[in-house]
């Protein structure tokens, strides 16, 4: 088996294997030159921006609300909302049930609601949604594929069917841009505007119909509304994080002042307490990253950390070296045999789908090809740093 040398980021430590990442002549990735490139951003005008454009929504929309917060009860939607309620604004939050949510996750959900806000959850077929999660794991190796459709779907769903044309966003994935609300002309948020943030990876709703006793009436919830129903509403969104500086630390220190709860220790695969703690999954999911791009959730968070200057390079890439891909025997404390028997796999197959989906150019072998690993089931990269 031939492996690769894996080339990294000389300011970070996020490899090139990541998709849609962009390594300059310097050496530098693109994620950490949209940080650098803040510095240039006039964010008293942006926020100014923000507010002109919420207000305008705002006067078509009463006595209606004056948007949508997808909300997950995490840090970044109580963040989200304290914003708007700052900013004077009446939004309706949205809740798209998790895949399995966790006892920390409901209370924070219920923490929401105590800033003041109506608030509408939605869940899926609990039976159904078991056979999508194992069913995604077994061919794409995502077994949180229902849960990151749906928080793209029900919300505007919502939107449709309440008549509610704005949706206020979180982070922008590309930080590029602050959303079709933010275009005088074109504005409606179309569906493949929203397929190319909600991300399907290959596997399409339709796909799902005939397997496991799936039938179209099961993914009325995974079905994005019809471009025509969308332009009727005028439903649009915005990225809240391309109007105010986006700081995932920052926004987990401003919802702890207001009631939200980390958890007591640092969570599995990570490097922090504040962040993915409501769905018991989440520790496959990161895992599964790590076998495809040999990069976890701890290395996204330690190069967070860099680029704003908290960690240095050395420190990330020791951290990193110790909590990332570690195989995920628990998550939140949830031991993976119990994650495991709630979409009716064994721990043996698990493990046959994941060195199926694990690159091996990326990680060590013995000479037959065979994956090398320790007595825990950890696996080692070829490299962790520039060779």
């Amino acid at each position: 088996m031939e492996t690769r040398s894996i080339r990294y980021c000389t300011r970070c430590i996020m490899p090139e294997t990541k998709p849609d990442l962009f390594i300059d002549e310097e050496g530098v990735c693109n994620a950490c030159r949209n940080i650098e490139n803040r510095a240039e951003v006039d964010w008293g005008k942006r926020k100014k921006e923000l507010q002109e454009i919420i207000q305008r929504y705002q006067s078509k929309a009463a006595p209606n609300y004056d948007c949508i917060v997808p909300v997950s009860g995490g840090k970044d939607s109580h963040f989200q909302t304290i914003k708007m309620l700052e900013m004077g604004f009446n939004p309706l939050c949205v809740t798209a049930t998790t895949d399995q949510l966790s006892a920390i996750g409901r209370r924070n959900i219920e923490n929401v609601k105590k800033l003041g806000v109506d608030y509408i959850e939605v869940t899926t077929n609990p039976v159904v949604r078991r056979r999508i999660n194992r069913l995604a794991l077994t061919e794409i190796g995502d077994i949180s594929w229902p849960e990151h459709v749906a928080i793209f779907t029900i919300p505007v769903r919502i939107a449709v069917q309440m008549n509610i044309p704005l949706i206020i966003w979180g982070e922008n994935p590309q930080n590029e841009y602050g959303g079709p609300a933010a275009a005088v002309n074109d504005n409606t948020l179309t569906r493949r505007w929203l397929e190319e943030f909600g991300g399907l990876l290959g596997l399409r709703v339709s796909d799902l119909i005939g397997q496991e006793g799936i039938e179209p009436k099961h993914l009325i919830q995974f079905t994005y509304p019809t471009d025509e129903e969308l332009k009727n509403v005028g439903v649009t969104g915005l990225f809240l994080g391309y109007y105010l500086p986006w700081d995932g630390y920052g926004n987990a220190l401003i919802s702890q002042a207001y009631g939200f709860e980390t958890f007591n220790h640092t969570v599995e695969g990570s490097l922090v307490n504040y962040e993915n703690l409501d769905n018991v999954q989440t520790g496959i999911h990161d895992y599964f990253k790590f076998l495809k791009y040999g990069f976890g959730r701890a290395t996204d968070l330690a190069c967070m950390h860099i680029r704003r200057g908290r960690l240095n390079r050395a420190e990330g890439l020791r951290l990193t070296r110790m909590h990332d891909g570690k195989f995920p025997w628990t998550y939140l404390g949830v031991p993976i045999e119990e994650t495991l028997a709630e979409i009716g796999m064994s721990l043996e197959e698990f493990i046959a789908i994941c060195d199926r989906f694990t690159n091996k150019k990326l990680f060590q072998c013995d000479s037959r090809g065979n994956l090398i690993k320790d007595k825990d089931g950890n696996l080692s990269k070829v490299n962790y740093e520039n060779i």
